[in-house]
């Protein structure tokens, strides 16, 4: 792969930037099943072209969607995003199931949220990529602190891009970015 593609690879100085564009646009490009390809030249620009798999079936929009059907469990989550959309999709969509919700735009924010909150946190949902404190290193610290807590990790990147370059290890507990509410539901409802 080309390094422009990695995770926090970036042309710029280290304060100016955190390089997860193209990484973030090949992760949903190879979810879907397609390709993309980079060429630059010098004085001449960059091209990038994604090329998709092609769909021979129609939606339609009296298709009922899947249904999870929860009650209000009262478990707490504990939402690691840097991402502030993302961050605030999963809130809402927790709440509205009956968790209450935690939230945390970085690792370190996380950390102090956690060691303030006396009660307990039943579920770790946190981004894998994150600027700074990784959300494995958020995993590794709160199992050390709170032995009960499980760990779901979220990633727009692809598993197997993510464990080829050591973040995490193959076939752990991913949910996929972008991701749609029943199927959060239902992962967060196995592991909490």
């Amino acid at each position: 792969m080309i390094a422009a593609f990695e995770p926090f690879f970036s042309t710029k100085p280290k304060d100016k930037g955190t390089g997860l564009g193209l990484a973030t646009v090949y992760g949903i490009v190879s979810q879907t099943g397609g390709m993309i390809e980079l060429r630059s030249e010098v004085e001449e620009g960059t091209t990038v072209t994604i090329l998709l798999p092609s769909v021979t079936a129609v939606a339609t929009r009296n298709a009922s969607p899947k249904v999870v059907r929860t009650h209000p469990t009262g478990e707490t989550i504990l939402v690691v995003e840097d991402e502030e959309l993302v961050r605030d999709v999963a809130r809402r969509i927790l709440t509205q199931h009956g968790y209450q919700v935690l939230v945390a735009a970085s690792g370190a924010d996380a950390f102090v949220l956690t060691d303030a909150h006396a009660g307990v946190i039943d579920l770790l949902l946190t981004d894998v990529v994150m600027p700074g404190v990784t959300g494995r290193e958020v995993a590794a610290r709160m199992s050390d602190a709170r032995p009960e807590i499980r760990v779901l990790y979220m990633s727009g990147y692809p598993d197997s891009l993510i464990a080829s370059r050591g973040v995490i290890e193959q076939g752990i507990n991913l949910l996929s970015k972008p991701f749609k509410a029943v199927d959060l539901v239902e992962r967060v409802s196995r592991r909490a």
